[in-house]
């Protein structure tokens, strides 16, 4: 969600502040701001120059420009609101009484109302409404005590108080600190709230994702829970919790993979689903090519030992990456016969199933940094632990975007989707890779389970094949189709989905984007369920859209289709061509495929029609308003 980035130097570093933010919008803000220490004082007294804004970047990238900070040390924040309104006063960084300390941070401070009444009793008047404010001044009333006892302004001071401060703190955090009275050093922390260090020719940064690093670096160090790291221009100090050094090597960077050009299009969004054609491609180039191995259905990262072992599946997620789990929930029931739940992360946490043996976890984040579905595999893998019960193991798979992610340093096994940075804050490519990978696994449990015959397999496989050739000629019919008949829905306040067996969870999807993007209410159901209460909305002011392909359910869906359609309600349809098809108002026609594979064709006209809607009404298509890319709080 929030974003951090922090450079030192010898550089002037507003500038370099500013680039690295903009790098992360594509998290989702709603404020920013920066803090340097400007050494180069007249009366050569370092001090904070702070500027903040509400809103875009732009209005604090003119603010300096208008008038440039000066410093080769500082830090700065893209906020996304959880305590407080987003306003100037609450954007970072926060200062403490003095104005000498700036903090910026990711994250949530969970017991932040005691430690506000503790320093309210000491005479400390808070002046916003967040929960990071209380972080500059617990930090500053260290340094006094620290100070009051004969300890010198310097880096190990700083160090020490911001070590002492992170005891107190509960919650999830990333942090960046300075202090005016030591104008060369930055101290950075965290605990599950991702932060990285960037290693540059010179001077160094931090940063709370490694996009902000390209440009700047290409070498990058993930921080650990409960690090902290000292920042000087000669170099960079790491510490454990316990306060003992710690030696790491640094990792590369895949820049290319991390940079993004909107081309000519008008939106990331619409660019990004111009290339789910090139995503299922590179997929299928990957792990389902032509001349796999003898014996191999498809080329993923799992054992056959693992495999052997596997009875059934938990999938663990949150939002778009719930629902292609729920596609592939339906795909490894029904084509692999593996019994497969899907749950909201969020709420498997506080209310997960009882143990069951030989069970696969499955974890899907786009990200690999959604702290929801993050601190339920980790709880899981706690409590499976704590059994000693070889038959409680722990089986771990992440399925994700970013294989330099949390995801990736903290699970065994992941499957890199591979579709390249998504700047889009609805998620439209990459929902694609991720149900493909669910089509990866279905193929793999099918083979080794001998559920299918290996006609069917291959059936399959060869249908998974075709994909992309259908994903070009269906994106450039519907981006016309979209576009022609989004006047027609930009004053609607309600819309239903309806969609049965696999592509229930497409409708879903579709109510979800245009809820994201277009701001009108939307709900998906299962078609069966519209006469057991929703049918009660239905009137000619709530237009029903219902995904209907031929298969086991097409005849039910119809019906239930006729069913809105009989109490007034505009009916748009995601269907094959054909005789039944004409029931529907507005047709987004898809190929006749199997059953099997059609979610990944019935979503794309749903996410054109939202787009459409939302670029219509001119709304901020790419970052909506309220929404992150990477959520990192609970």
């Amino acid at each position: 969600m929030c974003g951090i980035f922090a450079v030192i130097g010898s550089r002037e570093v507003s500038p370099l502040l500013i680039d690295g933010l903009r790098k992360l919008e594509y998290r989702g803000y709603d404020s920013a701001g920066i803090a340097t220490i400007d050494n180069f004082n007249k009366d050569q007294i370092e001090k904070l120059n702070v500027t903040k804004s509400k809103g875009k970047l732009i209005h604090l990238s003119n603010l300096i420009k208008k008038k440039p900070p000066k410093g080769h040390v500082g830090i700065a924040h893209t906020r996304w609101a959880t305590h407080g309104k987003p306003n100037e006063i609450n954007a970072h960084p926060h200062l403490d009484s003095s104005g000498q300390i700036a903090v910026v941070q990711n994250g949530i401070i969970e017991n932040y109302r005691d430690l506000s009444e503790s320093l309210k009793t000491k005479g400390i008047k808070l002046t916003s409404e967040t929960d990071t404010e209380i972080i500059p001044h617990l930090i500053g009333l260290e340094i006094e005590k620290s100070l009051a006892n004969g300890l010198s302004s310097n880096e190990q001071t700083f160090l020490k108080a911001v070590q002492k401060v992170l005891t107190l703190l509960e919650g999830t955090y990333s942090i960046a600190v300075i202090w005016s009275q030591v104008p060369n050093a930055i101290v950075v922390a965290m605990e599950q709230a991702p932060l990285v260090i960037g290693f540059g020719e010179g001077e160094f940064f931090c940063a709370s994702d490694t996009p902000a690093l390209v440009g700047f670096t290409s070498t990058f160090l993930p921080l650990r829970d409960h690090e902290i790291a000292l920042l000087t221009p000669l170099g960079i100090e790491l510490y454990d919790n316990e306060g003992n050094r710690q030696h790491r090597s640094p990792s590369l960077l895949k820049g290319t993979q991390l940079l993004a050009d909107k081309r000519n299009f008008r939106h990331f969004m619409l660019k990004e689903i111009y290339e789910q054609p090139e995503t299922a491609q590179q997929w299928i180039d990957r792990f389902l090519p032509m001349d796999l191995s003898s014996g191999n259905s498809v080329a993923l990262p799992i054992s056959k030992s693992t495999l052997e072992k596997i009875e059934q599946i938990q999938i663990l997620a949150c939002g778009t990456s719930r629902h292609a789990g729920m596609v592939g929930s339906y795909l490894l029931e029904q084509f692999s016969g593996v019994p497969t739940k899907v749950y909201f992360a969020s709420e498997f946490r506080y209310a997960p199933p009882p143990l069951s043996p030989n069970t696969l976890t499955i974890g899907v984040s786009q990200s690999g940094e959604t702290a929801d579905t993050l601190a339920a595999l980790r709880m899981e893998k706690e409590r499976r632990g704590a059994t000693k019960d070889a038959n409680y193991a722990f089986h771990q798979l992440g399925i994700t975007n970013r294989v330099d992610s949390s995801f990736g340093r903290e699970l065994d096994n992941v499957i890199d989707i591979g579709s390249g940075i998504e700047i889009g804050v609805a998620a439209t490519k990459t929902f694609l890779g991720q149900m493909l990978s669910f089509y990866g696994l279905t193929i793999l449990f099918a083979s080794h389970r001998k559920k299918r015959t290996p006609q069917e397999i291959l059936d399959l496989s060869n249908d998974l094949r075709l994909i992309p050739k259908q994903l070009t000629d269906l994106i450039k019919k519907h981006d016309s189709l979209s576009k022609e008949i989004a006047h027609l829905f930009a004053e609607t306040k309600d819309v239903i989905f309806l969609g049965r067996g696999i592509n229930y969870p497409i409708a879903l999807e579709g109510a979800l984007k245009l809820k994201e993007i277009s701001y009108i209410h939307a709900q998906g159901y299962p078609a069966g369920e519209l006469k057991h209460g929703p049918i009660a909305l239905l009137d000619q002011h709530v237009p029903v859209v219902s995904v209907a392909v031929p298969g086991v359910v097409y005849e039910k869906v119809l019906s239930n289709s006729q069913e809105a359609k009989a109490r007034d309600a505009r009916l748009i349809g995601v269907s094959t061509n054909g005789p039944e098809s004409e029931m529907f108002d507005e047709l987004f026609t898809i190929p006749k495929v199997t059953e099997w594979v059609s979610p990944l064709l019935t979503v794309v006209p749903l996410q054109l029609f939202s787009y459409h809607i939302a670029a219509h009404k001119g709304l901020d298509v790419d970052q909506p308003r309220n929404l992150a890319k990477s959520v990192t709080v609970e």
